[in-house]
């Protein structure tokens, strides 16, 4: 079954809030490590999958991206990627992922930020996003790291006698499948996979792995959002860049 939370009125209107507040994990975190691995996007062709509110397809414009293909679940989050980074070489397409048709080897690069924990056939997903891309063309995506979606009950953070954060909690690790959160609302359904399971799968479809960064926050951003130190001790997210190879 495709989840299309972010469609919610209450969880879209907090998630909104949250983006536009600028001091978030995705901003602050999550959005310059994914951009430090992208190629030259100039005169390129880019898929950007699960594309939110258009934040990072203008990004790929103001790159001189030749044009943008940006699709996402959502009617509500292409309506507010319409209003805010409407432009005429970004082309916004409101499906699952997982019934996108792609032409083949159209694009040089695609691009997820933070939307295929969300899909249940990854498999299905990652081989349909490898057929769009050209021959060498480039593949970088980011999820939640397997450390966040292994536990089934998704509460991991265990905290000393004055509150305090003393250590993060792993658990389920080897059971892949289907996790469920509450995030705003109750519900939200995630899907974990151990780090073999996502890197081998990309292998088997014909991607070369080039670069895994498990993110960590800047001076700056711990200066602007201090709870980022968190991040020293456990990864929030894993960011995998991969080429087309065959």
């Amino acid at each position: 079954m495709k989840q299309n939370i972010y469609d919610h009125p209450e969880f879209f209107q907090s998630y909104r809030n949250l983006r536009e507040s600028e001091l978030n994990y995705n901003d602050l975190l999550e959005q310059p490590a994914l951009r430090g691995m992208l190629p030259e996007l100039k005169h390129k062709n880019v898929l950007d999958v699960g594309c939110g509110m258009g934040d990072f397809a203008m990004y790929c414009v103001k790159e001189q991206a030749r044009e943008v293909v940006a699709i996402d679940i959502s009617k509500k989050m292409i309506e507010a990627a319409q209003q805010k980074n409407s432009h005429e070489h970004i082309h916004y397409v409101n499906t699952a992922l997982e019934d996108i048709q792609l032409k083949q080897n159209e694009f040089d690069v695609a691009v997820s930020s933070l939307a295929l924990h969300y899909i249940q056939d990854f498999h299905a997903v990652i081989k349909k996003i490898h057929s769009s891309l050209k021959t060498t063309g480039v593949f970088v995506f980011s999820i939640e790291h397997p450390i966040v979606t292994a536990r089934k009950d998704m509460d991991n953070w265990i905290v000393d006698e004055k509150n305090n954060t003393s250590h993060y909690a792993v658990d389920d690790y080897q059971e892949e499948g289907e996790r469920q959160q509450h995030w705003y609302i109750d519900g939200v359904v995630k899907y974990h996979r151990t780090f073999s399971t996502i890197i081998n799968e990309l292998i088997i479809i014909g991607f070369q792995i080039e670069q895994v960064i498990e993110p960590i926050p800047s001076n700056e951003a711990l200066n602007r959002l201090p709870r980022l130190i968190n991040e020293m001790k456990k990864p929030s997210f894993m960011i995998i860049r991969a080429k087309k190879v065959y």
